[in-house]
């Protein structure tokens, strides 16, 4: 029986059982079929007719593992056009007599225990991120204190006169401090009013306000200093008040607050260097 007087049957023959029948053929061809040939002739489809081809080429017979090879290369190739077109009719073989393509085994890399890639539960560590260093501030420039002076320079003048006149009027006066040594030395007590009070008050807001002292120093700076300048001023209202009145000395209550003015500046002074090597931060 040739391939053209082969009866057509409900039940496809398999690729080993038409090579025989397909050798035929070329034989009387004279050259091996092509594929639309050997579906027309033998009614398969275009796998078998694939392999057939193989089959008459090759002195083997085909690898049963060619065939899924062939089979995905021919579906790619027909979805890309770059085949000849099939025969419409339909490939109605079974199953049954379809060589299944043989599975290949994909090892998979195994990936070291511990380590989260590729893992679907495992969080992917995100890179710190990097800090970068500030801009330089500019430091702005410190407003100047030299005008400082010129106000201050009236208010020592206004200051000192009215602490010398008022110790003047309380018994301060002209003193000879080293007798039998220099005689002729001598010194008006009364300049030590403004040079100790008003020194100290300047000397312990200074104190307060720079923060650079201990927090004890600077809350007995602040008290003492406000002391002082409140003391100060009532020292001038006194002497003006008294000069007013064209009076000669003071009375005994002032002459008693002015005198003890020197022993209050100097134990005030002492307290306040001793609080500045203190560690109570």
């Amino acid at each position: 029986m040739t391939a053209a007087t082969m009866a057509p049957s409900a039940y496809p023959a398999a690729v080993e059982a038409l090579i025989p029948q397909a050798r035929e053929l070329a034989d009387q061809l004279g050259e091996v079929p092509s594929r639309n040939r050997l579906m027309k002739e033998f009614k398969v489809g275009a796998p078998k007719a694939i392999a057939l081809r193989e089959a008459l080429t090759q002195t083997d017979p085909v690898p049963p593992v060619l065939v899924p090879i062939l089979t995905v290369a021919d579906e790619g190739a027909a979805l890309f056009g770059t085949t000849e077109t099939a025969d419409p009719t339909p490939d109605t073989s079974d199953d049954t007599d379809r060589i299944e393509p043989v599975p290949v085994a994909v090892v998979a890399e195994e990936t070291p225990q511990g380590d989260p890639v590729g893992h679907p539960d495992a969080e992917i560590a995100t890179p710190a991120p990097v800090e970068m260093p500030p801009p330089p501030v500019k430091a702005a420039r410190r407003p100047v204190a030299w005008p400082v002076l010129l106000l201050a320079l009236p208010a020592f003048v206004a200051i000192w006169s009215g602490w010398v006149s008022l110790g003047e009027l309380s018994g301060f006066g002209i003193v000879h401090p080293l007798p039998g040594i220099a005689d002729n030395l001598t010194i008006n007590t009364a300049i030590t009013l403004p040079i100790g009070v008003e020194t100290y008050a300047a000397y312990a807001l200074w104190v307060w306000l720079s923060g650079r002292a201990p927090l004890v120093a600077r809350k007995f700076a602040k008290w003492s200093a406000i002391g002082s300048l409140v003391f100060g001023a009532a020292g001038q209202i006194a002497y003006h008040l008294m000069a007013a009145a064209g009076m000669t000395s003071a009375p005994w209550l002032i002459t008693a607050a002015v005198a003890c003015l020197p022993v209050a500046v100097l134990g005030m002074g002492a307290a306040l260097a001793h609080l500045l090597h203190s560690t109570d931060q």
